[in-house]
């Protein structure tokens, strides 16, 4: 019989064989932790704060949640919400201030190349540019007169309204309304994907869940062919894999995989284009945005983790692989004091051809980050 000695060695060998390399020892600190992204790599360190250019007229920057790279030529699209979260008096958003929220951005000077959509949107929410340059724009919110809003635009790159789907200023659940769209996407084939319901992060019992299906509420993803023609859903609100408490963000990836950012439930699902599930990441975060590029790397933007909702966690951009659930680089947060320890950072995320990360700063982070873009550049 081996001494208590001797089988605390042997208990130690063998732990040290069975636990995987992390790469770190002792004498480095601190050991990588994706939760508070120290010891991990930041590859962009410089932050321009407030990037883009000065209004005319003295029009300022409102939050946004969206932003997107324009595939034929590099250039950034974004929008911004009317000013809201930064004009006085409540009740501003795109329809009490119509003024053009889409932008297009040059993206290595910031000037304006293009700048419409006024008078057609409530509170913009979700931005997509498509390969043939159309810009796609969900509206999230509908105005007091129900004439306008929960709906899915697609423009022309010259602003020219190309297709509208869901029913203006009118919340639903069936295959003709949205309730509360988050985001919207293009598939390889050109099918559009839309992901529906904005409420389900806020639900953090069974019987609220329960509750929330009861009302009509949505957590669903929607396919329609080019044309617009529904063609299925899946999911509801819930926490099972292929459920959802508001899918936010959508990204594929270079398999034709599509990514949804599932921000209540503090992860990422992963899907074929029929809707069949087949993978999660759990190591991003509460995540807003995401973005995926085509060498494979998973950009991530936590905007919302808080010591009220994910305890410890982080806010910032969280980067990875596709192929594996871990942070290799993490570009830390602003600080907030009403978020101690964790701080806030944008909603939406997008890296140019160059490799800058731009965040789009939504209403937790438009103040301390003092304008509606950020950009973060290697040197």
């Amino acid at each position: 019989m081996l001494s208590p000695k001797a089988l605390m060695t042997v208990c130690l060998a063998s732990a040290a064989f069975l636990m995987p390399s992390t790469g770190w020892s002792q004498s480095e600190s601190p050991a990588p932790n994706p939760i508070t992204g120290e010891g991990i790599p930041n590859p962009n360190p410089v932050m321009t704060r407030n990037w883009g250019p000065t209004l005319e007229g003295g029009r300022q920057w409102g939050t946004s949640a969206g932003i997107d790279i324009d595939p034929i030529d590099g250039n950034i699209w974004a929008y911004e919400r009317c000013g809201s979260g930064v004009l006085s008096g409540g009740g501003v958003n795109c329809d009490t201030n119509p003024v053009d929220p889409i932008f297009k951005f040059d993206r290595n000077t910031g000037a304006v190349l293009a700048n419409f959509g006024g008078g057609l949107m409530v509170t913009p929410h979700g931005i997509h540019v498509d390969a043939e340059g159309n810009v796609w724009v969900t509206d999230f919110a509908n105005n007091e007169a129900r004439t306008k809003g929960q709906q899915v635009h697609k423009f022309s790159p010259t602003g020219e309204l190309l297709m509208s789907l869901g029913v203006p200023g009118t919340a639903g659940n069936d295959s003709e309304h949205f309730n509360q769209p988050n985001d919207v996407i293009t598939g390889p084939d050109g099918s559009i994907y839309v992901s529906d319901g904005h409420s389900g992060q806020g639900m953090i019992t069974a019987q609220a869940i329960e509750e929330g299906r009861a009302a009509g509420l949505t957590g669903r993803i929607m396919k329609f062919a080019p044309d617009g023609t529904f063609i299925k859903e899946w999911g509801q609100l819930g926490i099972l894999h292929g459920e959802f408490r508001t899918p936010h963000s959508m990204a594929f990836d270079s398999q034709g995989r599509l990514w949804v950012a599932d921000r209540g439930n503090h992860r990422l699902e992963i899907f074929d284009q029929d809707g069949n599930y087949l993978e999660t990441r759990y190591m991003f975060g509460r995540v807003s945005g995401i973005f995926i590029t085509e060498d494979g790397t998973v950009y991530t933007i936590d905007s919302e983790s808080s010591p009220y909702n994910h305890v410890g966690w982080r806010d910032g951009i969280r980067i990875g692989n596709i192929d594996e659930d871990r942070i290799t680089g993490f570009i830390p947060g602003f600080d907030l004091p009403a978020r101690p320890y964790q701080g806030t950072a944008g909603e939406g995320i997008a890296v140019d051809w160059e490799g800058n990360i731009y965040s789009a700063e939504g209403p937790a982070s438009l103040a301390v980050a003092g304008g509606a873009f950020t950009r973060f550049s290697a040197n």
